[in-house]
């Protein structure tokens, strides 16, 4: 399976401890350009600014450590959902991370999605955002990648050897190592 394909993978289905993280796991992330609407603002989903984002894997590397935070009740936000957009920006600095991944007012393109969202909810959230979905494939164009580069640090001899995607993910994987 490519990478690209796995945000449309279904986890199996597991009973015991992990079956709540596995049914968490299962949301899929929408992205939008030209939100509008109280939904670009809603406080229990999680939003990211597109031109951080080069490929879904590095997002779904962040939702996995938030999911494994929460599993061991160690969030180091406040919400599971704001621990995605920090998990995400490579910074330890909560404020810097919302700052530098989340959203702002002139924000054109978004990603959006909710932890252990249903198909109704995800009807309802699409209906909030007030804005045109946009496929998978358009992240990669959407992207910054000069931006991206400087904010994790990636240098051209990196980028010679390895994708941009790689790299945040190895970054996401590697963060209390380092």
């Amino acid at each position: 399976m490519e990478r690209s394909q796995v945000h449309q993978a279904q986890p199996a289905n597991h009973s015991g401890p992990d079956a709540a993280l596995t049914q968490q796991a299962q949301a899929r992330p929408l992205f939008f350009k030209k939100p509008s609407g109280p939904g670009r603002r809603y406080h229990d989903i999680y939003h990211l600014e597109l031109k951080q984002i080069p490929d879904v894997f590095p997002v779904l590397a962040a939702a996995h450590r938030t999911l494994i935070a929460k599993s061991r009740e160690s969030l180091t936000t406040r919400s599971l959902h704001s621990e995605l957009v920090y998990n995400y920006s490579g910074s330890k600095h909560i404020s810097e991370s919302l700052k530098r991944c989340g959203i702002s007012d002139t924000t054109s393109y978004i990603l959006v999605a909710r932890f252990g969202a249903t198909a109704d909810e995800m009807t309802t959230l699409k209906a909030l955002i007030k804005g045109v979905e946009i496929g998978l494939e358009e992240l990669e164009a959407r992207a910054n990648q000069a931006q991206i580069q400087k904010h994790y640090k990636i240098s051209a001899q990196e980028m010679g050897i390895s994708s941009l995607s790689d790299a945040i993910t190895c970054r996401i994987a590697a963060r209390d190592a380092l």
